[in-house]
């Protein structure tokens, strides 16, 4: 069973964020990540700072929270973020197994700041080939000896 919300940690994240804006640190966006209430790791987007276009505030929690925890995997742990998270912080999220998320700020807010994802959620649902930045495969018989490694692998570890 999930912790209780604790608004202190949204909160937090939100300051951390406005801080970030107003250090010109970089985007309008932080995160923390809390297990049996307490807060394990926190961060803010920093994506100018590290030119780094992945480094958004959850990212940034989800990778400080599992080197502080020493695991690839946030089961039992909830994710605060100031804003609803994009697409990659939200698919971030799922591959972390984080429990639950807690956000302020919605995505329609941020679309009103300048930050709208609408887009990616378009792009999402065509057909790769016709996308704007369009994918096709190649060599996918060869790619598939990746996988009969992983399958085989006795040391693998399931993630």
């Amino acid at each position: 069973m999930p912790a209780e919300p604790n608004p202190e940690f949204l909160r937090r994240a939100i300051a951390l964020a406005t801080q970030n804006v107003l250090n010109g640190a970089g985007g309008p966006f932080a995160a923390l990540i809390a297990r049996d209430g307490v807060v394990v790791a926190e961060a803010a987007n920093t994506v100018i700072a590290t030119n780094d276009p992945t480094a958004h505030g959850e990212v940034n929690a989800i990778r400080a929270a599992a080197r502080a925890l020493g695991t690839f995997t946030l089961a039992d742990c909830q994710l605060y973020t100031s804003c609803e998270p994009c697409p990659m912080c939200l698919a971030a999220a799922y591959w972390a197994r984080i429990d639950r998320i807690y956000y302020g700020s919605s995505t329609a807010d941020a679309a009103r700041a300048g930050f709208d994802d609408a887009f990616l959620y378009a792009e999402f649902r065509k057909d790769p080939s016709i996308r704007t930045l369009p994918a096709m495969q190649l060599l996918a018989d060869e790619a598939r000896v990746s996988f009969a490694a992983w399958s085989a692998s006795p040391s693998k570890i399931v993630y």
